[in-house]
């Protein structure tokens, strides 16, 4: 296994915790950009696109991290590296947020919808593919490749989202 860089940059995957067949091709695609491109993925560690994703990640040689909603660290999909034991439900959520350095959301719902908030609240940068709702600020990609490009711009220009109509801090 090769080392991990400091700094390489950190992006959270974010989307449905169920299977659904049409996000999973884009799932472990985005997972194989986001390793090709020397990042790690982070997300809650579980099913769904989290495990298509992480899936993509480690067939090319990626590191993941899964932040877990309960208190044991088995319950990780077997594509996890790093899983992290937190034992406070969708609290994780905001654990994955902080972690990551910019949000890649895939389809998704509640909390999906959750992580996308906080991001674009503390100042993160948010990219989606085949969103189920549209929200200020979330940039809209038309392909994995296209996703992880703009993730990693946002990474490195430091960009912040637009700021929602109406919100204050």
């Amino acid at each position: 296994m090769e080392r991990i860089e400091i700094g390489s940059p950190i992006i959270g995957v974010v989307g449905s915790g169920t299977s659904r067949p049409n996000l999973t091709k884009l799932a472990e695609e985005v997972g194989r950009e986001i390793a090709r491109k020397g990042a790690v993925l982070v997300c809650g560690g579980l099913g769904g696109v989290m495990t298509e994703a992480a899936r993509g990640a480690k067939e090319i040689g990626g590191f993941t991290l899964g932040i877990l909603p309960g208190p044991k660290t088995a319950d990780a999909n077997e594509f996890i590296d790093f899983p992290i034991a937190t034992n406070m439900g969708h609290a994780r959520n905001s654990i994955i947020v902080h972690t990551a350095d910019v949000l890649i959301a895939i389809g998704g719902g509640y909390g999906a919808l959750s992580e996308i908030a906080l991001a674009l609240k503390i100042g993160k940068g948010v990219v989606a593919l085949q969103p189920p709702y549209q929200i200020p600020g979330v940039i809209a990609a038309q392909t994995p490749l296209g996703a992880v490009d703009e993730a990693l711009t946002l990474v490195e220009l430091g960009r912040k989202p637009p700021e929602f109509p109406g919100s204050r801090s």
